[in-house]
């Protein structure tokens, strides 16, 4: 039975179970070698192929090492960074992202894709936060629901990462994170909640700290109460790579699937001290038996007992795509007299200056390198789109080992051109934007303050542009430049979009999906000296204060707001309605309005709907996201747009009431361009308090 597609799944996986020897069974729940778990060839169970790579499929390694495996079909596309992605507020664009990363998955025959990461960006210095959706937790529920639903339809299981409260790299493995309830459920989890109940997610990947005194990859309170007991988790619970540290707690505490442990494999925390532990009956066959079970649902649930499709890699499709991502996450921070989009029929002479300018991203960064087919620099974008009709010098200008001649030669470059682009920002080298290490602080590195300074000196039409994962302090000069363009990490066809959107073939239309501050010290976790703990402790002192929340709510001047960004056009928001949900099973609110591109170009907006409760039960931010829609219009066309509000958008958890009540009264529904920008308000109100567990 367990090999007919047309049987129940539950039916299947029970006949399957029937037929496993106790050796089979712990077989499933431990690795065999570094991506791998072990094939059962008399039931015609395959052996699990599991792959890193939120941004696209990592090369092989191993078996039993980090190293390259040195084979020479295991390229991929290179996506932008999920930061780029999350900045382009498309749920539809993150889908098809998902398709990518889904049908090369499948075409290079792994069965479970590590990501996406939901982590919230707690800190700007987290080494992994170009890996992650930024700081808020809806807009992260929505896209990456998306990219799961994207993936999942490709006969390849993603898997959530990493659950939960690793915000930080820091002292990651060792790290104890301390927070109180409200926060953990209104910021740290929705993400978590939203993969599980509505991207059907069928894996789970604990994360490396300590919670609440215990390892979080066999923390009973996260796995086995909150998500496989409340949220009601069907699929299974993996380790990170060497997260694992104690079979008693493994067994009981929610884990299904021990990965990367230092050491031999049958010597893993679910392998032999396991088995020893049934034979002398200090754990019950019933724990292994559901441990067995939701490895089985994924493998069957993705096809791979029945064989799967071929899949595809690196096709037309996919590069569309990738551009297509890049291109609408980046974000224009400023934009001063036009000087962008640039004009290639009234300029001859650009000068390109900046070591990432040329400098390959896609193979850094830890576990989310790619081993890409091609990557498009931003300076051969440039070149490509404008270099047959305008001339195009490149000057380093920086690089990570101090030159003094390089600052001269690009001033002198940039005063011979008529406009100069500075192609700066961070990289992939440890302390920047990369695993295992966090950044030291929000400086640009390698002298570029100064160089920066002295080029718009040289060249009043200086644009700069940002590579980077996260917020970066401009203070010294952002004054002083007319346009700065953050492109983030913008995967292999980067260059291409770079281009494109520079010149004006494409209007950005990212949005901040973090604040930038104007200091590291606005920053709530480091205003606070809650960043990065002490003595391995780290309570999370700002609560429910994250990002936006801490900047409204305290009236923090950032230097860009969460969900700024400028456009090319622009736009008029009107003739807002607030009407009740009809359907009592559909949303409570929906607010309907207009929007009209009142410039002169083509260009996308990200409208955005913050709710304000006028007297909560208990404290809540100033406003709190809840929705959002993008919307593409033509010179002076209008289109009207309706945002549903949902129970949930009303709602705060009551740690007391152990639910989250939505309390009768009054809210403020608030529409605007950023967090900061608002250009629409209306006043809505509940007629009744519920409570939802």
């Amino acid at each position: 039975m367990y090999l007919d597609p047309s049987k129940p799944l539950e039916a299947r996986v029970d006949d399957l179970l029937s037929r496993l020897t106790l050796e089979e069974k712990l077989a499933l729940v431990h690795a065999d070698s570094k991506f791998t778990t072990a094939a059962i060839p008399r039931l015609g169970i395959p052996r699990r192929w599991l792959s890193d790579g939120p941004h696209g499929v990592r090369e092989d390694v191993g078996p039993d090492t980090w190293k390259p495996a040195g084979r020479t079909d295991d390229f991929a596309s290179w996506m932008p960074a999920l930061i780029g992605l999350s900045s382009t507020f498309n749920p539809a664009l993150s889908q098809a992202y998902g398709d990518v990363i889904g049908e090369e998955a499948l075409k290079r025959d792994k069965q479970i894709m590590l990501g996406p990461g939901v982590n919230i960006m707690r800190t700007p210095l987290n080494g992994r936060n170009f890996e992650y959706w930024g700081e808020d937790p809806f807009l992260t529920s929505r896209m990456a629901v998306s990219y799961i639903r994207g993936v999942q339809s490709h006969e390849v299981a993603a898997c959530v990462k990493h659950f939960a409260a690793n915000n930080q790299e820091w002292e990651r493995g060792t790290i104890n994170v301390e927070m109180d309830e409200r926060a953990l459920r209104e910021i740290y989890l929705p993400a978590f909640k939203a993969a599980v109940q509505e991207g059907d997610v069928w894996a789970v990947m604990g994360a490396y700290n300590r919670f609440r005194g215990e390892h979080a990859c066999h923390n009973d309170y996260l796995l086995n109460k909150v998500l496989k007991d409340e949220w009601g988790f069907k699929g299974l619970v993996m380790s990170d790579w060497d997260g694992t540290h104690d079979t008693r707690q493994a067994v009981m505490n929610g884990l299904d699937l021990e990965m990367g442990t230092e050491k031999p494999y049958e010597s893993f925390y679910l392998a032999g001290p396991f088995r020893e532990g049934l034979s002398k009956g200090e754990f019950p066959m019933s724990i292994l038996d559901d441990k067995v079970r939701r490895n089985l649902r994924q493998m069957i649930a993705i096809g791979a007992l029945n064989g799967r499709g071929p899949g595809a890699i690196n096709t037309k499709a996919h590069q569309e795509t990738a551009r297509r991502v890049a291109e609408e996450g980046m974000v224009l921070l400023k934009n001063e007299g036009g000087a962008l989009p640039l004009d290639d029929t009234k300029i001859k002479t650009v000068a390109v200056i900046g070591e990432n300018a040329v400098q390959l991203q896609a193979y850094g960064g830890g576990s989310a390198r790619i081993k890409t087919f091609y990557e498009i620099t931003p300076l051969e974008g440039i070149v490509r789109r404008a270099g047959q009709r305008l001339n195009v010098t490149y000057s380093t200008g920086y690089r990570a080992e101090p030159d003094p001649d390089l600052v001269g030669r690009a001033v002198h470059a940039a005063s011979q051109a008529d406009v100069a682009i500075i192609v700066g920002g961070l990289n992939h080298s440890k302390y920047f934007d990369a695993e295992a290490s966090d950044r030291k602080d929000m400086k640009l590195p390698y002298g570029q303050d100064e160089l920066i300074q002295r080029v718009v000196e040289a060249n009043p039409r200086t644009i700069v542009v940002l590579l980077g994962g996260g917020p970066m302090e401009m203070g010294p000069w952002l004054a002083k430049v007319p346009a700065v363009m953050l492109a983030w990490y913008p995967g292999m066809e980067g260059g291409n979009a770079l281009a494109r959107v520079l010149f004006g073939d494409v209007n950005p239309s990212g949005k901040l999906p973090c604040t930038f501050p104007k200091k590291l010290e606005d920053s709530p976790a480091h205003a606070l000296g809650a960043y990065p703990g002490k003595n391995g402790q780290e309570v999370y002192a700002e609560g429910l204060l994250v990002g936006y929340r801490w900047f409204d709510t305290k009236k923090v001047e950032p230097l860009f707001p969460f969900g700024y960004g400028l456009s090319y056009t622009s736009f008029k928001y009107s003739s807002l309605k607030l009407t009740e949900g009809k359907d009592p099973k559909g949303p409570l609110a929906i607010a309907q309005f207009e929007i009209e591109n009142t410039g002169t170009r083509e260009g996308g907006e990200v409208v955005q709907l913050y709710v304000n409760q006028t007297q909560p039960g208990l404290p809540r931010p100033v406003k709190e996201l809840k929705g959002f829609h993008k919307v593409f219009l033509k010179p002076g066309e209008k289109q009207q747009v309706s945002i549903p509000l949902e129970r949930s958008a009303f709602a705060y958890y009551d740690p007391d009431k152990k639910g989250w009540l939505a309390e009768k009264g009054e809210f403020t529904i608030l529409l605007g361009s950023s967090s900061r920008d608002i250009r629409l308000e209306g006043k809505f109100a509940l007629s009744q308090t519920s409570l939802e567990k």
